[in-house]
C-alpha cells in the first residue's frame, strides 16, 4: 500500500510539473503601449489627454462637417474595426474613431472604472474637447450600448446607428470562445497571463459567418492589442463584474435610429435586432444576410451605403 501511495505521489507530482511547465511556456507579459503604437498608429491617429489617460482616436474625411460620425467598437476590438467603413465614407463624412477605454492604444482607465456611466462621461469629456456640439453616433456589440446610452440621456446626437449592439439578454447564443472563456469564472483567471494566438483565432472565426475572413495579420493586431499593458486586466474587470443592465431606456430614445444586423450572428442573435426595432419608434431596421456579428468588416460596402442614406 505504501508503494502505491508513493506511486500515486510522484504520479501526481509529475502531472502538476508538467502542467506547470506547459503554462510556463504559454505566459507572455503584457506589452508596452509605447511599443504598439509605431505598428498600430497611423498619419490620422491622435492621442488626447483626457480622463488619466492618452485616448487614441482617428479624426478623418470632411473636415468640414458639422456633424461628424462618431465610431464605437465592439468588446476587445478596437478602432480598426472600422478601417472599410472609413475608406468607403471619408468622402463623404467627417469620421471619428475611438479607441474606448479598456482597448486598443488607449488602454485602461486609472480608476479601473467600467461602467455605462463611466463610458457616458468619457464620451461627453471627449466630445467637448473636440468641441463637438452635434454628431452622429455609430456602435457595435458593447460599442452599441454605449451609444444607445449616451444618446437616451443626451440631447447633442442627431442619428443613432446601432449594429449587432449590446442591451437586452442573448439567447441561444453560440457566442465566441474567448468570451466564453473570459467569462467563466476562476479559469479566466489565467487570461492575465495567458492569451495564446490560437485562441485569438479561433474568438475572431465566432463573430464572422465567413470564417475564412479570418488573417494571420488581424490575429497578431487582436493579438497585440489584447496584450498591451493592462488591456487583460481591464477586459476581464469588464467580463467579471459585466455592465448594469437598463433596457427600458431603449424604449426613451426618440433619435432617429438606423439598426443593422448580421442575420448569423452568434454572438448577439438577430432576435435581439426586433427587439430594438420594436421599442425604438421611428427606427428603421436592416437584417443582412449570410452576415455575422460584425457586418461593418464582412460587408463594409452595403453597411455603408446605409448609413449615407440614413445619414441624409
Amino acid at each position: 500500500m505504501k508503494r502505491l501511495l508513493k506511486f500515486v505521489g510522484y504520479l501526481l507530482l509529475s502531472v502538476i510539473i508538467i502542467i506547470f511547465i506547459f503554462l510556463a511556456a504559454l505566459f507572455e507579459k503584457d506589452i508596452p503601449r509605447e511599443t504598439l503604437k509605431p505598428k498600430y498608429s497611423n498619419a490620422s491617429s491622435h492621442f488626447m489627454p483626457l480622463m488619466g489617460m492618452q485616448v487614441h482616436y482617428r479624426d478623418e474625411g470632411i473636415t468640414t462637417d458639422s456633424v461628424p460620425l462618431i465610431l464605437l467598437h465592439g468588446m476587445s476590438s478596437s478602432l480598426n474595426t472600422w478601417d472599410s467603413i472609413v475608406l468607403f465614407l471619408k468622402d463623404k463624412k467627417r469620421l471619428i474613431s475611438i479607441d474606448l477605454p479598456a482597448f486598443g492604444l488607449t488602454g485602461p482607465n486609472p480608476e479601473n472604472e467600467y461602467s455605462f456611466a463611466y463610458y457616458n462621461k468619457f464620451l461627453d469629456s471627449f466630445l467637448n474637447q473636440l468641441h463637438v456640439t452635434k454628431c452622429m453616433i455609430a456602435g457595435n456589440s458593447l460599442g452599441g450600448a454605449i451609444a444607445w446610452e449616451y444618446t437616451a440621456s443626451h440631447s447633442n446626437v442627431a442619428k443613432l446607428i446601432l449594429i449587432d449592439a449590446a442591451g437586452y439578454p442573448s439567447k441561444n447564443a453560440k457566442g465566441s470562445i474567448g468570451f466564453k472563456i473570459a467569462s467563466t469564472p476562476v479559469i479566466n483567471n489565467l487570461l492575465l497571463y495567458i492569451t495564446p494566438k490560437s485562441l485569438v483565432r479561433k474568438s475572431l472565426e465566432g463573430i464572422y459567418c465567413d470564417k475564412n475572413r479570418v488573417t494571420d495579420a488581424q490575429v497578431e493586431r487582436f493579438h497585440d492589442v489584447a496584450i498591451s499593458e493592462g488591456n487583460r486586466k481591464a477586459a476581464l474587470i469588464i467580463f467579471k463584474k459585466g455592465f448594469e443592465r437598463e433596457p427600458e431606456k431603449i424604449n426613451s430614445i426618440t433619435t432617429p435610429t438606423l439598426i443593422i444586423w448580421g442575420e448569423k450572428d452568434g454572438v448577439i442573435p438577430v432576435d435581439n435586432a426586433y427587439l430594438f426595432e420594436k421599442n425604438i419608434k421611428g427606427s428603421k431596421l436592416e437584417v443582412l444576410k449570410n452576415i455575422g456579428h460584425v457586418p461593418m468588416e464582412e460587408a463594409p460596402k452595403k453597411v455603408a451605403d446605409l448609413i449615407v442614406a440614413f445619414a441624409e
